[in-house]
């Protein structure tokens, strides 16, 4: 089956030759950064180690992983891969995380760093926020995921069925969820995680985790409450 591997990224030029590396040979037959307004040579790197490189200038993490799908609509692939190009996810896994869609499993396979992530790798905000969001969706669409994270693997008609819309922090909510409605596979998998190079643009400051907090909490009550307009 084809994978495509879209990595939104945005002044990654130090972690992102390492992720690139890190991908084992053979798992994907693209691999698309999208440079969501770097002010480094994110471009320049990702080039130089045999990456495809679509500019974004919209700021927000849905937007970038938009532009990522728009690159691929010349050459669909059968399976899209979405992994940080921070290096917090080991690219290692990507076997453990298309097994369940190679195998016919799963439409859709989402990354769980809960068991697996180092010690202290996940700040008490992120694990807070974590829990809250999946708490939410528990109770609301009743599917336990243990999870929100980047890590993760779709088909690819599956996922243009489910007309992903946000610009920003929401993306994976509103992919999980959305996934639930329209009745996808949903398998998890354990994968590992690990201290990022850099600061997070998300954790790391107290701006950051307050808007993805909002983001994804918002997204989850849309989709749940008016799922009309975010068709």
């Amino acid at each position: 089956m084809s994978v495509a591997i879209v990595m939104p990224a945005r002044n990654e030029e130090e972690a992102l030759p390492r992720v690139l590396a890190e991908i084992p040979a053979g798992m994907a037959d693209r691999i698309v950064v999208v440079d969501n307004g770097s002010e480094d040579e994110t471009a320049r790197v990702a080039r130089d180690a045999g990456a495809e490189v679509v500019w974004e200038e919209r700021p927000g993490y849905g937007c970038a992983c938009q532009a990522g799908l728009a690159h691929l609509l010349d050459n669909p692939p059968e399976i899209v891969v979405f992994l940080d190009a921070d290096h917090s996810d080991y690219p290692e896994d990507l076997p453990v995380l298309l097994s369940p869609l190679f195998d016919n499993e799963a439409d859709f396979v989402c990354g769980s760093r809960v068991e697996l992530a180092g010690s202290g790798v996940l700040p008490p905000q992120v694990r807070w926020g974590n829990g809250l969001a999946t708490w939410l969706i528990s109770l609301l669409f009743d599917h336990s995921y243990t999870d929100m994270g980047p890590f993760r693997a779709i088909r690819w008609e599956s996922l243009q069925s489910l007309q992903m819309r946000d610009p920003a922090y929401g993306w994976n909510a509103e992919m999980q969820v959305k996934a639930l409605q329209r009745g996808l596979r949903v398998v998890e998998v354990p994968v590992r995680y690990r201290q990022r190079i850099g600061q997070s643009k998300i954790s790391g400051t107290l701006k950051g985790t307050f808007l993805a907090g909002h983001g994804i909490i918002f997204t989850i009550l849309a989709l749940r409450f008016f799922p009309a307009r975010q068709a």
